[in-house]
């Protein structure tokens, strides 16, 4: 009977150390063999250099501490430039109750022509020209997200397709929602 009892015991035992270690082997399994993503959920490039408003060359007064939507333009803006500028606003636009929190700013080498007043529906954007600093670290047309206490977090190439464009309005969106609902600041 002792030895019936004993075999009961260690199948126990078995039993309780393989409820504890079978999820931790499948868990490891699970990462080595990249079975799910990592839990990244931002669509845009996060910065992991430490880039600020002051070294763009631009001050954070000047946009009154709040959410920006910095686009540096091309130096010749066509129709697939146009059509960017167009759905940025739209996802600007499309943040509802936080445009308060917003502001869009161009960067611009050139002067803004009819069309790019026209696709930004200028009355809610600020243009500036792109300051000498701010080439050094904005080497190619893109779109920045900086935080109202002036760090740039997030950064979005422009598209170079126009099957492409309608994916940056998204992606836009779905970062913007996401930081400001989750940021107390701006």
């Amino acid at each position: 009977m002792s030895d019936l009892k004993l075999t009961k015991s260690r199948q126990y035992l078995l039993l309780v150390i393989g409820v504890f270690l079978v999820p931790v082997i499948l868990a490891k399994l699970a990462l080595d063999n990249r079975w799910f993503d990592y839990g990244v959920t931002n669509q845009g490039e996060l910065v992991n250099n430490h880039l600020t408003l002051a070294d763009l060359g631009l001050k954070a007064d000047e946009f009154n501490h709040k959410w920006l939507m910095l686009v540096n333009l091309p130096e010749q803006c066509d129709d697939l430039c146009e059509s960017t500028l167009l759905t940025i606003n739209n996802a600007y636009v499309l943040l509802g109750k936080e445009i308060p929190r917003v502001l869009p700013v161009a960067l611009t080498q050139t002067a803004i022509t009819d069309k790019m007043r026209q696709s930004m529906h200028h009355s809610k954007w600020q243009s500036q020209t792109l300051p000498e600093k701010a080439k050094q670290n904005l080497d190619k047309p893109q779109l920045i997200i900086i935080d109202p206490l002036s760090n740039v977090v997030l950064s979005y190439k422009l598209p170079t397709e126009a099957e492409n464009v309608s994916q940056l309005g998204n992606a836009i969106i779905a970062d913007m929602k996401k930081l400001l609902k989750y940021s107390r600041i701006g």
